[in-house]
């Protein structure tokens, strides 16, 4: 490294891995931009990457993975915590003992004709109470790069660990040992039946094997950011969440920040960088996907993104749904699995233009307009500085972390759920945040087409332990706290639809104006009712789109009490299955919402 460390316990877990993997050699990285262009053009070199035409995109380069390791393998994730009651329903559990021999068989020599890197890392400012430091021992230098911009890397983040600091030791490998002489034919992977991502919550501990794309390899961002932080964060008193962090700033120059948690295709990188159409108004950026949230010793709530990059899905991304996000693509950025243009630039669907005649697609081969097959995969993949977002906020790394104003919780529901509903009190808040999904929009393996999806605060992919302690968790940390000083709780839905299909709300940059509304009621202003489901806006709340007919309007705000009726089974049905360890005060929202609507039902 840039500089040596005498933090024991590091250097003997450092050597003890390195005797299991077995690399041909060891090397400390030291986050420099040397370091950087030497991983890039080690895998250029290796055939692994393509350096994209530097007048069309500077600095940046072309990934495309094995197409038997393009996302994350949820069915492979495992919470291996001391008993399968802690790791809950929601989580795959493997005995953590079991789950350690099985892979020191894998890890044994699997890094072999490699170079294992050891990546000291800070999610977080470094330095910041909020943050945590983590150390990734990794055989790609495709996560040594990635991991240069998605967290803050080296020697300083030694200095703040000192000699004998916490750190969340962070174990991945590939998977793929060569033999000598040999060299990689392709993207590094093992088979699906030899792929784990292991999270050992007790031990503050992660181990991969595998698989070499994203999350899976990644594992400051959901493994360390979400699984062990947000198990972390119960002990210790904080919350550990997948939200987006954006401030909202009033024609006056009056700031809040505001939290979000939405599950995937939702919009949540939109909405953190949003461009809104309210004349007077500005949106910008502290974080696009995990917040870490600490009440201060004041009592406020105030949240860090313990991300420094952003890992963006790139279909659906434009000019359009994301100018902010396609700014910052411009320059010194890591795609995968996006298609590669004849004059060295990238392509993906719904970019906002036609592609530019036969492209490569993401797996290699040629393709042509009309093709049956997407150009890009579905998940394809940027990774880009955050500080390359044009409207990131000047606070955005504030060691101190925001002060939040308003928590959002969402999902993409055709019927039944309205524009935006605030939350009576946190325990209501909590109680919208618990029963969040999406609708299934096709027919699914083990699901019928308009279904719910429960989401729970989009963590259900994420949380490090039994959900139902995960919302009690929730539910105390309100008790414990002022009630005046806790963060307004909403719920807000952009996808609402008519009979006919069409959409009522025509989202992107127009969410401003539900954003407006927020910030208003969280001063006491706004217009607002009261309902058996919350307090929502009146029609004259809000300041309505063009071309929003005045039906549309009336049905986005209304309270549909034989549908909200229709889904208390099905709620049920999900807090059934999280068991006997949800907090009672859930089940009491539940009810009492029933005997509200069953009151206010025509029928």
């Amino acid at each position: 490294m840039d500089r040596p460390t005498n933090h024991a316990r590091l250097l003997a877990w450092v050597d003890e891995v390195a005797k299991m993997v077995r690399p041909d050699e060891v090397v400390g990285c030291d986050g420099s931009q040397d370091e950087y262009d030497r991983m890039l053009q080690v895998m250029i070199d290796s055939g692994l990457a393509v350096r994209l035409n530097h007048g069309r995109r500077p600095d940046s380069v072309l990934f495309r993975s094995d197409p038997s390791d393009v996302a994350r393998v949820e069915n492979r994730t495992y919470i291996a915590s001391r008993t399968r009651e802690a790791a809950g329903p929601t989580n795959n559990w493997i005995d953590p003992d079991d789950l350690k021999a099985t892979m020191r068989g894998l890890y044994d020599g699997c890094m072999s004709g490699r170079t294992m890197y050891v990546i000291p890392f800070s999610m977080g400012p470094i330095g910041s109470s909020i943050s945590k430091i983590g150390v990734e021992i990794t055989d790609s230098p495709y996560v040594v790069a990635n991991m240069h911009i998605m967290t803050r890397v080296g020697g300083t983040v030694l200095d703040v660990l000192g000699e004998d600091g916490e750190f969340i030791p962070c174990l991945h490998s590939v998977g793929k040992p060569l033999a000598e002489g040999e060299r990689d034919e392709g993207w590094p992977s093992a088979p699906l039946d030899q792929k784990y991502i292991a999270h050992f919550p007790e031990e503050r501990l992660i181990w991969s094997y595998g698989s070499g794309y994203g999350g899976n390899a990644l594992l400051g961002k959901k493994c360390l950011a979400l699984r062990i932080a947000s198990a972390t964060a119960r002990a210790e008193g904080w919350l550990a969440e997948h939200m987006l962090i954006l401030k909202l700033t009033n024609p006056e120059g009056r700031s809040k920040y505001i939290a979000g948690a939405f599950p995937s295709a939702c919009g949540k990188t939109n909405l953190a960088m949003l461009v809104p159409t309210l004349p007077g108004w500005k949106v910008e950026t502290v974080g696009d996907d995990i917040a870490w949230m600490r009440f201060d010793v004041d009592g406020q709530l105030r949240a860090i993104s313990p991300e420094a990059g952003f890992f963006g899905v790139a279909p659906g991304t434009s000019v359009e749904s994301n100018p902010n996000a396609m700014a910052a693509l411009a320059s010194n950025t890591i795609f995968t699995n996006v298609a590669l243009t004849e004059d060295g630039d990238v392509w993906w669907e719904d970019i906002g233009h036609d592609p530019p005649g036969t492209l490569v697609d993401w797996r290699g081969n040629q393709w042509e307009p009309g093709s049956k097959d997407p150009a890009a995969h579905p998940n394809a993949r940027f990774t880009v500085p955050a500080a390359q977002c044009p409207v990131i906020a000047p606070e955005w790394e504030d060691p101190q972390g925001v002060p939040i104003s308003a928590i959002l919780f969402g999902g993409r529901r055709a019927g039944v759920v309205p524009l935006a509903i605030e939350a009576f009190d946190w325990n209501h808040g909590v109680f919208l945040g618990s029963i969040a999904g999406s609708e299934i929009t096709a027919a699914a393996l083990d699901l019928e087409a308009g279904t719910v999806r429960r989401d729970p605060m989009a963590m259900l992919p994420f949380c490090g332990y039994h959900m139902a302690d995960y919302l009690a968790h929730w539910v105390s940390l309100g008790a414990a706290h002022d009630p005046n000083k806790l963060p307004s709780i909403f719920s807000v839905n952009w996808f609402r639809k008519d009979e006919d299909g069409d959409w009522l709300w025509p989202g992107y940059g127009d969410n401003s104006r539900v954003l407006a509304w927020i910030f208003d009621r969280c001063d006491g202003h706004g217009e607002a009712r009261e309902t058996a489901i919350g307090r929502m806006p009146t029609v004259d709340a809000l300041a309505w789109p063009t071309g929003v007919a005045e039906a549309a309007k009336r049905e986005l705000l209304a309270v549909d009490s034989e549908g909200w009726l229709g889904e208390i089974e099905s709620i049920r049905e999900h807090y059934a299955r999280l068991g006997d360890r949800l907090p009672v005060a859930l089940h009491e929202q539940l009810e009492q919402m029933e005997q509200q609507l069953r009151v206010s039902s025509p029928s």
